[in-house]
């Protein structure tokens, strides 16, 4: 049984400066809910009720918000907004969330890394703060299910394209069931012509405990940082990992572009909004 969840969400957000300079990317707004909370609401819908968060400076914003907030649920009750206020209460209502600090960024290796004391023996997800998966099944209960069949680590994976391969780590492996490879090699950040494949892990992965091993014995790698990929190639070397081409669409808000997508996909999605901004959309297209 998987029962915990790692969330790193420790990095600087560069790519969204200067608005990260005081605010985590990871609280940037997907309409009315910060992008974390989706996050956690897949962790919590896949079955998951031991929640930890690595953190870094300038990331309590996170805390907060996660956190009980009585007066201004006080204040809505008062106000007779009563949607406003379940909706406040299901955040606190969350499962136990813990926090520990990544004291420097040492890349997304060592955030993980600081979970161990938390996780200890037992299988562990990982879900990156600034991925969304939309889907029925969330993305996380799908690699618990090939976690429950084979006992082993499992990734999860996508198509990307050519032009995107050096953000990636890439796999290489073996097709043992459809939309289910066992992995023979992985690369961080491969150049399009050495890319062993169009392959690429994305955010979400089920971990064996062994993976706190291979990343202690990681050394620095792309960016001078502790890469995740480079633990995971270190694993394979005692054992199998597999990877997983989930179903369900996935969404980059650490991206600009993607973020843009991420809010308009789910404003489409919102009975509320639908009609109007496909309106405004359309007439935006056709001016």
């Amino acid at each position: 049984m998987v029962r915990k969840a790692v969330i790193p969400a420790a990095g600087l957000g560069t790519r969204f400066l200067p608005v990260t300079k005081s605010m985590p990317k990871e609280m940037l707004p997907i309409i009315d809910k910060p992008v974390i909370h989706y996050v956690v609401e897949e962790a919590v819908a896949s079955g998951i009720d031991d929640i930890i968060v690595i953190t870094g400076r300038g990331k309590r914003a996170i805390e907060d918000y996660f956190d009980a907030a009585p007066e201004l649920e006080m204040r809505l009750a008062d106000q007779n907004k009563i949607d406003s206020l379940n909706r406040m209460k299901k955040i606190s209502e969350f499962p136990d969330i813990q926090y520990v600090r990544q004291k420097e960024p040492n890349g997304l290796g060592d955030a993980i890394l600081r979970a161990e004391k938390h996780v200890g023996d037992e299988p562990f997800a990982v879900l990156l703060g600034d991925d969304i998966v939309a889907n029925t099944i969330p993305c996380t209960a799908q690699l618990i299910s090939v976690y429950s069949r084979f006992g082993l680590s499992v990734i999860a994976i996508e198509y990307v394209p050519r032009e995107k391969i050096c953000n990636y780590g890439i796999i290489r492996g073996t097709l043992v069931e459809p939309d289910l490879i066992r992995i023979e090699d992985i690369v961080e950040k491969p150049s399009p012509e050495t890319a062993p494949s169009d392959m690429g892990a994305v955010g979400r992965y089920i971990f064996v405990p062994e993976i706190f091993d291979s990343l202690k014995d990681t050394h620095r790698g792309v960016g001078n940082e502790i890469q995740l990929t480079d633990g995971i190639r270190l694993l394979l070397k005692d054992y199998p990992v597999y990877a997983c081409k989930f179903a369900g669409k996935r969404y980059d808000t650490g991206d600009k572009l993607g973020y843009i997508e991420t809010i308009i996909d789910f404003a489409l999605r919102d009975d509320r909004m639908k009609k109007e901004l496909t309106a405004y959309l359309h007439e935006r297209l056709h001016s």
